[in-house]
């Protein structure tokens, strides 16, 4: 069995769009304008990801909106303390390549949207958990993706923030304890999305090859049939 083109859908919207939607998706950060997001597309965006498919129907996530620049100024002096601490760990090669990269666009996105997971909404009876505790956690990164992709659609950019002590955001957002912060996206319009993801033009790596990561019947039978 050999992996070529994409399935067709047999729902109503074509499978082109989706997969051009897909393929076109990257992780902004310098490309954003700065202007604002018209209401009516954040709210179908923001309905996209509320309507990722969730474990036992929990729905366990929520999302902070975050406009305020002194909060915005805060949260992006502890990504760039924390960029520091990761680029004094890289030898000389890699962080002399690493340097080239921005790691977020807080200050020249729209909006930060924190995207949190709580563990106790539906619990204790979380239909699905009861063998994979984290399940609720995949369930908010679907969001998450649900999110990034009608942001796309809508010619949006998002940059996920990952530069963070999930403490000092909890404490910046007055997150309640017991309830993770999972993400901070920088969202917000673009001049353009790159055609080349960041991380591949900086060289930083490659995206593998498909037939790479696939595997037929066992891990480790990997060839194609």
């Amino acid at each position: 069995m050999t992996i070529t083109g994409s399935p067709q859908l047999t729902d109503t919207v074509p499978a082109a769009d989706l997969y051009e939607v897909i393929n076109r998706r990257r992780d902004v950060r310098r490309e954003f304008t700065g202007a604002e997001i018209p209401e009516p597309v954040l709210r179908r965006v923001l309905t996209a990801a509320h309507s990722a498919p969730s474990v036992g129907l929990s729905q366990p996530w929520d999302f902070v909106l975050v406009r305020d620049q002194s909060t915005r100024r805060a949260f992006r002096e502890h990504v760039l303390a924390e960029r520091s601490v990761f680029a004094s760990q890289l030898d000389e090669e890699r962080a002399g390549t690493f340097s080239k990269i921005k790691v977020e666009g807080i200050a020249e996105s729209s909006l930060g949207i924190a995207v949190t997971y709580d563990p106790d909404r539906g619990a204790p009876q979380v239909l699905g958990r009861h063998a994979i505790a984290d399940a609720g956690l995949y369930s908010v990164c679907l969001a998450i993706q649900n999110l990034w992709l009608a942001a796309t659609a809508e010619g949006l950019g998002v940059g996920w923030v990952s530069f963070y002590r999930e403490e000092f955001l909890r404490r910046l957002l007055g997150i309640p304890t017991g309830v993770r912060p999972v993400a901070w996206l920088c969202v917000g319009p673009v001049r353009s999305l790159a055609d080349v993801p960041d991380l591949e033009r900086h060289g930083w790596r490659q995206r593998l090859p498909l037939e790479q990561v696939v595997h037929y019947e066992k891990y480790g039978h990997g060839r194609s049939r």
